[in-house]
């Protein structure tokens, strides 16, 4: 009985190996992890990369891996941006590899130039290691709503619109320099990819919103959460915003590695919320929690983010799963859990 135990759960295992290896960079962050968490949910072997460099960046990774099946497929690897070249061990033996990782920093700490160069040196850096695996057959890079909605234009956008590099650094709004490294990256690896024959992709989720496994609040979660409550936060008091459920975004990456005809950018957005209908929400859900009514919020200047166009992603046959009620229901008791509320 024991043997026959043993080989049902060998014969479990090479299925659940069966979809191969795949690397995911910046494995720690809100989109990564729960990437990394969706992938061995999927049966794939998932390396992932975390900065161990330095004491100060020192990561908790218990979280990642306590994750069902990460045990037997998943592997924690070092490697930095700063050091394009250190990525070469988790991307080895992979067929491929997903491009989550990206510096942040909206505290304006370090020159915009200092923080655009680390993204596209680190981005370069990896997709050279993809080349050299030969193994390596798609590559899907993260990219963000913010290398697209800074164009001055109103109407909804789509793959063409890109943010203006220009306008950002003379108007500097709040997250500038992480707009322009985003919308240079993207750029700089789908012509990587174009030049050398490597088959790139590349994802633009709007305000990723729902639960998270990562320790820290995620800023996206922070940031609509601040929207749902009526609270002015670093971006300002936002009226209306499009939004994604994060599950949807882990599935749309692994849909882009999977699905042969995928090419160029794609679009993630599910739905344009909003202040007026997030509130309803909020209320009717969590009645204890008072948004502030709509009256008192006319005489404030409010900000309103343009949507982005999914069609492309919808045409290729990818389905969003979650609608806002369940990005919120979602993201508030996973905050309650954690204590953050």
């Amino acid at each position: 009985m024991n043997q026959l135990w043993l080989d049902e759960e060998k014969k479990h295992q090479k299925m659940e190996e069966s979809k191969g290896r795949v690397c995911v960079t910046g494995g720690t962050g809100f989109i990564g992890s729960w990437l990394v968490k969706r992938l061995l949910q999927d049966g794939y072997s998932v390396n992932t990369t975390v900065r161990h460099n330095s004491v100060e960046h020192r990561k908790d990774v218990s979280f990642l891996k306590s994750l069902p099946g990460a045990s037997q497929r998943l592997q924690i690897l070092s490697a930095d941006l700063n050091n394009p070249e250190s990525f070469g061990a988790a991307i080895e033996g992979c067929s491929g590899v997903f491009h989550v990782a990206t510096p942040v920093d909206f505290e304006l700490r370090e020159p915009e130039e200092v923080v655009t160069k680390r993204s596209i040196d680190g981005a370069l850096g990896i997709l050279k290691a993809c080349l050299n695996s030969k193994t390596v057959k798609r590559v899907v890079y993260t990219s963000s709503v913010s290398a697209v909605i800074f164009n001055g234009k109103e109407e909804m956008m789509d793959e063409c619109s890109w943010s203006d590099v220009d306008y950002l650094r003379a108007s500097k709004p709040f997250g500038w320099s992480y707009a322009v490294s985003k919308t240079l990256t993207e750029k700089t690896v789908l012509e990587f990819g174009e030049q050398n024959e490597l088959d790139v992709v590349t994802l633009t989720p709007t305000f990723v919103f729902g639960p998270f496994i990562c320790s820290k609040l995620p800023s996206s979660v922070h940031a609509t959460l601040n929207f749902a409550f009526g609270r002015k936060g670093p971006f300002g008091l936002i009226l209306e915003t499009p939004m994604v459920h994060v599950e949807d975004v882990a599935r749309a990456h692994i849909f882009l590695l999977e699905q042969s005809n995928a090419k160029g950018r794609y679009n993630c957005s599910q739905c344009l919320v909003t202040y007026e209908r997030m509130s309803e929400l909020v209320y009717a859900k969590y009645p204890k929690v008072q948004p502030p009514n709509l009256d008192s919020l006319k005489q404030v200047e409010g900000i309103k983010i343009r949507d982005l166009c999914s069609k492309k992603l919808i045409d290729a046959g990818f389905v969003f799963n979650y609608g806002v009620e369940k990005m919120i229901d979602d993201a508030i008791e996973c905050c309650q859990e954690k204590g953050y509320l």
